[in-house]
């Protein structure tokens, strides 16, 4: 496996803001993919960063033990990363980063009058469906299916769900009291929940129907409801409190509908385990697409148009740890911002250009020489 052409070699030198960032939660949070990879290795992307080639960055990391002190810590990561890895710019037309969280919305775990919307497990009937075993016909994007007597069929969507079809099966694990709410949990794939017994608990993607992700912003504009350029996830709910009964209009052309399992929230600091199977973390966290990266790469993201974060232009090493249906192309990313209205209030207002600079582990670099 070679390296992309995408890839184009930097220094460290070349990276806008690159002495000014702490990179110390990046290395926690890269250790922590270095301790889960003993138990399963992360797949090599179709860009050519092979998993192999972090055996050595894995085993510093997991042996290292930071030194005392604020400074020493931070000069401490990062010279480890300069010592592994070599900057490389990825090469493309256009960066984006966008902003995704894990919200925290109040929950009962029984249905009431005012607990009506439920969050559901994942069906006995739905099954993982590839090339091996798709129908002839069924859309090859189609990743489940239901499983009927007669064979597999398209699962059931958003709008035939909600108007009942999974109805009598136990499937709730917990009821919100908003439909929107109960969306932008779909929409993040993971939620705390506060619960009317006082329990916190926490709810992450366990599968999907498998139809197709159609945002509610992008349908608003192409309506006319909201211009393109002023969408965001504030923008959207303004609009549904104004428009109460246009909401399932709107949100059942989104057809795709996500089932949850139930997590522990072990280290409140800390989002949801996600696709890498380690804890997100706050702000260091990025999800890529995972058919062209390789979970666990470390990239520097520079988008000076981003503000939400801090005051200051956005310049951050972030760890590959995650990735999402519309995160696709090479120089696409979702910043974790975190949990709760805070992290919300982040997260829904991220849309900006950036340059994507993936540290590539040096043997996989020097090796090509």
């Amino acid at each position: 496996m070679s390296l992309s052409p995408l890839f184009s070699a930097k220094s460290f030198d070349d990276l806008p803001g690159w002495g000014d960032d702490d990179h110390l939660p990046a290395f926690e949070a890269f250790r922590r993919s270095a301790f889960h990879v003993l138990a399963k290795p992360y797949r090599s992307g179709a860009l050519g960063v092979d998993f192999g080639a972090f055996a050595e960055a894995y085993a510093d990391a997991r042996g290292a033990s930071s030194p005392s002190g604020a400074q020493a810590r931070a000069f401490f990561a990062r010279t480890f990363f300069e010592r592994h890895f070599v900057p490389m710019l990825v090469r493309a037309e256009t960066g984006l980063v966008t902003g995704f969280y894990e919200p925290q919305v109040e929950a009962s775990p029984v249905r009431t009058q005012h607990f009506s919307v439920p969050l559901m497990s994942r069906p006995a009937d739905l099954v993982d469906v590839d090339d091996a075993n798709r129908p002839d016909g069924m859309d090859p994007y189609l990743a489940f299916a239901r499983r009927k007597a007669d064979g597999l069929a398209e699962y059931f969507d958003r709008g035939a769900i909600e108007r009942g079809a999974l109805a009598g099966q136990g499937l709730e694990i917990a009821w919100l009291a908003d439909k929107v709410d109960a969306f932008f949990v779909h929409v993040q794939g993971a939620a705390r929940l506060a619960m009317t017994d006082g329990r916190l608990c926490r709810v992450t993607y366990a599968a999907k129907s498998g139809q197709r992700f159609t945002g509610p912003g992008k349908i608003l504009s192409e309506l006319g409801e909201i211009p393109l350029a002023e969408v965001t996830m504030q923008s959207i709910r303004a609009w549904f409190k104004a428009h109460p009964d246009r909401v399932d209009e709107i949100l059942w052309q989104n057809r795709s509908y996500i089932f949850f399992r139930e997590a522990a929230v072990d280290d409140a600091s800390l989002g949801p385990i996600a696709a890498a199977k380690v804890p997100l973390t706050p702000g260091r966290s990025i999800a890529v697409d995972r058919l062209l990266h390789t979970f666990g790469t470390p990239f520097y993201i520079d988008a000076p148009t981003l503000t939400a974060f801090d005051t200051r232009p956005f310049r951050r090493l972030m760890i590959a740890q995650d990735t999402g249906s519309a995160i696709t192309g090479p120089a696409r990313g979702d910043l974790f911002a975190g949990s709760g209205d805070a992290a919300g209030e982040i997260a829904g207002v991220v849309r900006n250009a950036a340059d994507f600079f993936a540290l590539v582990p040096r043997p996989l670099v020097e090796g090509a020489r």
